[in-house]
């Protein structure tokens, strides 16, 4: 792999998806000390639990889903997007199961943690 290969590809194999348990599952996408992505699955009716966190998420919406912010709901389908603020409430409930790609600055150190 030549040097410009390597910069742009930060796994050399599909990353591995893991359960989160709750009918979720995660894949690290790319990540370094500013920037962490990560595509979300949800399973039918699985529900991302309303929580909050010191960082800033941009998210993709692939499918359709019910997302709360700051105690607004709405439903989102794909080709939306969201931001959420740091420390803002936020959740998201997928009534026929799909993905969200999201990314958070700074890095998730909590996802590489786990």
């Amino acid at each position: 792999m030549t040097q410009q290969q390597s910069a742009l590809c930060r796994f050399a194999s599909a990353p591995p998806v893991e359960d989160r348990g709750n009918d979720l599952k995660r894949q690290m996408l790319g990540y370094n000390n500013k920037l962490t992505a990560v595509k979300i699955g949800f399973a039918p009716g699985a529900e991302g639990y309303v929580h909050a966190h010191r960082h800033s998420q941009a998210s993709l919406v692939v499918d359709e889903f019910q997302v709360m912010v700051n105690g607004e709901t709405k439903t989102v389908g794909p080709g939306d997007s969201l931001f959420v603020r740091p420390h803002e409430d936020h959740g998201a409930v997928c009534p026929t199961g799909g993905i969200l790609i999201d990314t958070f600055s700074p890095a998730r150190e909590d996802f590489l943690k786990e």
